[in-house]
C-alpha cells in the first residue's frame, strides 16, 4: 500500500460516523440502490441495511461501483427485524413518510445515533414501519409533486446530519473499532492478498502504521500454498 493511498483511506474512516445509518424497505431499483449506498459513503455513514423483498434483490453494480466496497450491507427479511435491531443499538429511527404526525426534517436532531427508513419506490413505508418509528419526517415540497426520488430524499436527509455533526464536532474525532480499522485498511490496501485470504479461510492479519501487512512466517507460507496442501499443517 502506497502512503498516499493509506492517508486517504485513513482520512476516510476517520470521520466515519457508525452511529448514523439508513434501511431501505423494500427498495429495489438497482439504480435507486446504488445511489443510495454512493451518497452513504459520501457523508461518512459506515452501514447500511435493506430489508429485501426478494431474493433477487441486492446492491451491485451502477453508481455505486466503488462505494460499496467500504461500507458494509447488512440485509434483513422483515422489517420488525430491523427496526428491533437498530433500536437495540440505541438508535432513534426515522421514516419518511407525509402525515399529519410528520415534522420538518430539518427539526430532528441528528447529532444523537439515528436510522433513516426510506419506504419502497411505489407504495413508501410499510404500516409496520410507521408503527414501530419513533417518528415521520418529511421534505417541504412546494411544487406539484408531493415526494422525491428515494435516493433523492436520502441525500437531502444525510446532509443535514452531516451538516448538525459537522457543527457538533463529530468529524474531527475517530469513532470506529480498531478491529473494523484493521479490517478496512487490509481490504482497501491489499485487496489481493484479502480476496486470497477469503478463498482460503486464512484469517486477516494485521497492519501496522505504514500500512504494511505484519503476518508471521507461517501465514506467508499457506498463502503462497493451496488450501488442501497447508491444512495438514495445523494438524
Amino acid at each position: 500500500m502506497t502512503p498516499e493511498r493509506l492517508q486517504r483511506i485513513n482520512s476516510m474512516l476517520d470521520t466515519r460516523q457508525p452511529d448514523l445509518t439508513v434501511c431501505m424497505e423494500g427498495v429495489h431499483k438497482t439504480h435507486n440502490l446504488a445511489a443510495v449506498v454512493r451518497t452513504c459513503d459520501a457523508i461518512g455513514v459506515s452501514d447500511v441495511h435493506a430489508i429485501w423483498k426478494s431474493e433477487e434483490a441486492e446492491v451491485r453494480g451502477g453508481s455505486a461501483a466503488g462505494s460499496q466496497n467500504w461500507i458494509d450491507v447488512h440485509g434483513h427479511h422483515n422489517t420488525a427485524d430491523a427496526i428491533t435491531q437498530l433500536k437495540a443499538q440505541g438508535m432513534q429511527v426515522l421514516v419518511t413518510n407525509l402525515s399529519d404526525t410528520a415534522v420538518d426534517f430539518r427539526e430532528i436532531d441528528y447529532t444523537k445515533p439515528t436510522a433513516i427508513i426510506l419506504g419502497q419506490e411505489k407504495f413508501g413505508a410499510s404500516n409496520v414501519a410507521l408503527e414501530l418509528a419513533d417518528q415521520d419526517i418529511v421534505i417541504p415540497m412546494v411544487g406539484m409533486v408531493q415526494s422525491l426520488n428515494v435516493s433523492v430524499a436520502c441525500s437531502v436527509v444525510l446532509y443535514e446530519a452531516q451538516r448538525q455533526r459537522q457543527l457538533a464536532g463529530m468529524y474531527n474525532k475517530a469513532t470506529l473499532s480498531h478491529e473494523r480499522r484493521q479490517r478496512v485498511l487490509f481490504e482497501g490496501g491489499h485487496p489481493i492478498f484479502a480476496e486470497a485470504c477469503q478463498r482460503k479461510g486464512l484469517p486477516y492479519p494485521a497492519i501496522d502504521d505504514e500500512g504494511q501487512i505484519v503476518a508471521d512466517d507461517s501465514w506467508w507460507q499457506k498463502m503462497q500454498m493451496d488450501k488442501s496442501a497447508w491444512q495438514h499443517l495445523d494438524d
